[in-house]
C-alpha cells in the first residue's frame, strides 16, 4: 500500500479511557508488523456510545477495540457476532466493513494465548477452576472449554449465577469436560489452574477461599494486573502456587483483535517484557 494514502484508523472506546494501553501497544503491533494504520483514544459519553461509533465509522473508521462500559452496548450494536462473543454476551472488538459491523470478543482466546503460549502450560485433561461468574468469567468460557480440560469448576459467591454460566457452558461445551458450579466454601480438592476473574483485587482482597487448592503445581492467575502483586496473587504464593498476573492476557487480546483487524499475527514477548519493566518501575 503507498504511505501516500492515509493510514487506516482505528480507535479504544470507553470511559474512562485517559490510562488505556491499547494506543501504545497497537503503535508497537503496526511498527513490526509494518501496518500503515493509526490507533488512539475515544472517549464517548456514557450515553452517547452508539453515537461516538457512528461518527467515527462516518469518518472512515476501519474497527474499534471496546472497554468498560460499553461491552454490553458493542454486543448490541453489531450485526454479526462471533461464537465466542455470542457466549461471552458481550464485544471488546468491532470490525467495520460497508454496513456490516463484526463483534467479536478476544478477552478469552487472549487469556488462553498467554497461559498455553506465554506461560508454556497446557489445558487439556486438567483441572480448572473459575473465581467469579461475572462479566469477565463469561468473556473466559469458550476458549478456556475448547482446550478440553478434565474438569472445569465455577465457583462463585451466590450460587446461582455459577449455574447460570455452567448452562451456558454445557449448551457450547463438546460435552466431554466435566462442569461443575459451588460456592465458595464447597471447594475441595487441588486445581492445577485457578484464575481470579472476581474484582477482590480492586479491593486488595481474595475470594474467601481455602489455601488446601494450591500446591506448587498449581497455576494461580489474576486477570488483573498492576505495579504491586495483587492480593489473591500473594495468598497462592504462600502456598508456593505459580503465579501470573493479567498483563499477558492484556498483550494477547490485543493482538488477537490485531489479527482479526489486520490479518498478521504480531510477535508479543518483547512488547510484554517492556511493559512489565515499565510497571515495575513505577
Amino acid at each position: 500500500m503507498s504511505h501516500f494514502s492515509a493510514p487506516d484508523q482505528y480507535v479504544v472506546i470507553g470511559n474512562p479511557i485517559a490510562h488505556s494501553k491499547s494506543p501504545s501497544i497497537h503503535a508497537h503491533f503496526a511498527g513490526i508488523c509494518a501496518q500503515h494504520m493509526e490507533y488512539a483514544r475515544l472517549l464517548a459519553p456514557l450515553d452517547g456510545f452508539a453515537a461516538s461509533v457512528a461518527a467515527f465509522r462516518q469518518a472512515g473508521g476501519k474497527g474499534a477495540n471496546v472497554t468498560v462500559p460499553f461491552k454490553l452496548e458493542a454486543y448490541a450494536l453489531a450485526t454479526q457476532l462471533s461464537p465466542r462473543a455470542q457466549l461471552a454476551g458481550a464485544v471488546n472488538t468491532l470490525s467495520f466493513n460497508g454496513d456490516q459491523i463484526f463483534g467479536d470478543n478476544t478477552d478469552g482466546v487472549g487469556l488462553v494465548n498467554d497461559i498455553v503460549r506465554n506461560a508454556g502450560i497446557a489445558l487439556k485433561n486438567k483441572r480448572i477452576l473459575l473465581l467469579g461468574a461475572g462479566g469477565a468469567a463469561r468473556g473466559v468460557l469458550l476458549p478456556l472449554l475448547s482446550e478440553q480440560p478434565a474438569e472445569f469448576v465455577i465457583a462463585n459467591r451466590t450460587l446461582s449465577k455459577a449455574e447460570e454460566l455452567i448452562v451456558l457452558a454445557q449448551q457450547h461445551g463438546n460435552g466431554t469436560v466435566k462442569l461443575q458450579s459451588c460456592v465458595w466454601a464447597a471447594l475441595q480438592g487441588r486445581f492445577d489452574l485457578i484464575i481470579n476473574a472476581t474484582s477482590a483485587s480492586l479491593s486488595d482482597e481474595v475470594p474467601p477461599i481455602s489455601a488446601t487448592l494450591f500446591d506448587s503445581n498449581t497455576l494461580a492467575y489474576d486477570m488483573m494486573y498492576g505495579a504491586q502483586m495483587t492480593a489473591f496473587l500473594r495468598f497462592a504464593q504462600t502456598q508456593g502456587a505459580q503465579l501470573r498476573d493479567g498483563l499477558g492476557m492484556l498483550v494477547e487480546q490485543a493482538a488477537e483483535s490485531f489479527y482479526i483487524w489486520r490479518g498478521v499475527r504480531p510477535e508479543t514477548a518483547a512488547l510484554m517484557l517492556e511493559l512489565r519493566r515499565a510497571l515495575e518501575s513505577q
